[in-house]
């Protein structure tokens, strides 16, 4: 299942739930969505050291974002039989374990593409025309660095940081968002390019409690090559500089 797939069942599944309680036949797209599988990484476990240890990677991947998969594919089918029983109160109730283990696989789906090994272009600073507009709205791509880690480093608890495009003010932005809530979340008009896990499960093994050192490090192994490609796709009809 596509990652744009499933941001779609954000957008639309409390829709989709009104539509049913007024007996209206369940949304087709839930009828006939595969099951999300987790995806292999692009990369070796130990690819991405040091700044990201061979012991969080397969713990990370293995186990966490397997969860999110399990627990998204349960509440799906769940969903599924809900709405197809008219069990109204099943259906706002499976509303959260949807969005967390969904948004959990979403997320974690951009995050893998955002690393790279070194060797591979990881930390390579990226090239025009999202070179530019970083320039543009951060003054530099240090600037864009350092709002990103105070901002990751000031997520209370669990959460994610994003930078992403803002396609209907036609800018850059830095956000952030709590738990596993995908920037979808913050409105659809947010697209991600790069999201960094501030969850201690993404750090902790290996750097403890200094988020602050994380988010430091992981800037070695972004994959700026990523983002900029996705930054392309979704800015050849808009002017953003």
């Amino acid at each position: 299942m596509t990652t744009t797939v499933i941001i779609s069942i954000f957008l639309a599944i409390f829709a989709t739930s009104l539509q049913n309680a007024r007996g209206a036949t369940m949304e087709p797209c839930l009828e006939s969505m595969k099951t999300a599988s987790l995806p292999d990484l692009p990369y070796a476990y130990d690819a991405l050291e040091p700044a990201i240890s061979e012991e969080i990677m397969r713990l990370h991947h293995q186990k966490h974002h397997q969860t999110y998969v399990t627990q998204y594919n349960k509440a799906l089918n769940s969903l599924r039989s809900a709405m197809a029983d008219g069990d109204h109160s099943s259906v706002v109730k499976l509303q959260s374990l949807i969005k967390f283990n969904g948004g959990g696989h979403v997320n974690h789906a951009i995050f893998w593409k955002n690393l790279a090994p070194v060797h591979e272009g990881g930390g390579k600073p990226p090239h025009d025309p999202l070179s530019s507009a970083i320039d543009a709205h951060f003054a530099s791509l240090e600037g864009l660095i350092q709002k990103m880690n105070a901002e990751g480093a000031a997520v209370q608890g669990s959460g994610w940081v994003w930078f992403g495009l803002d396609r209907e003010l036609k800018r850059l932005v830095v956000e952030t968002t709590a738990n596993q809530d995908p920037l979808v979340t913050k409105g659809s008009h947010l697209v991600p390019l790069i999201g960094i896990d501030v969850w201690e499960h993404a750090y902790y093994p290996q750097y403890k409690n200094a988020r602050a050192e994380y988010l430091k490090n992981i800037w070695t192994v972004i994959n700026w090559k990523y983002a900029s490609d996705v930054f392309e796709k979704h800015t050849r009809d808009l002017d953003i500089n």
